[in-house]
């Protein structure tokens, strides 16, 4: 193999010597490595808890099949990534706003209606009282 070669190259005067014995140490050499590095993988895994992380990437992955809309991804911007997330809440929450404000003029303008009511009422009574006063004297 290829990286058989390399090694021999790195070794060129041991392999000369002993081809059999270079071979040997180059087979187990690769299966140190190899044992090495799935060890290493294991211990990354189990120390970020990444086989809990992967079945709930998982479980996402499968929640948001049904979606049509595309999953939020950040831009790497992060003046892009806030307004794109916080504009549609402050639309909303401008709606809501407008809805309340909407509401509280309708309520004064009745109240306003009332007070000029009674206003009314009250002149008219005040000239009912102003005839009547004069009417007994």
């Amino acid at each position: 193999s290829c990286s058989y070669q390399r090694f021999v190259n790195c070794y060129r005067c041991f392999y000369k010597l002993q081809p059999q014995l270079t071979r040997s140490i180059y087979d187990q050499f690769i299966s140190q490595l190899q044992a090495s590095i799935k060890e290493e993988i294991q211990e990354v895994k189990n120390e970020g808890n990444l086989e809990g992380l992967f079945s709930s990437l998982d479980k996402i992955v499968e929640e948001a099949k049904d979606r049509e809309e595309p999953a939020w991804r950040p831009s790497g911007i992060p003046e892009q990534d806030v307004r794109s997330a916080m504009v549609p809440y402050f639309l909303k929450h401008r709606s809501h706003l407008r809805r309340l404000l909407k509401e509280k003029e309708e309520e004064n303008r009745k109240v306003a209606e009332s007070v000029l009511m009674g206003r009314d009422r009250i002149a008219e009574l005040q000239q009912l009282i102003q005839a009547r006063q004069q009417a007994w004297q």
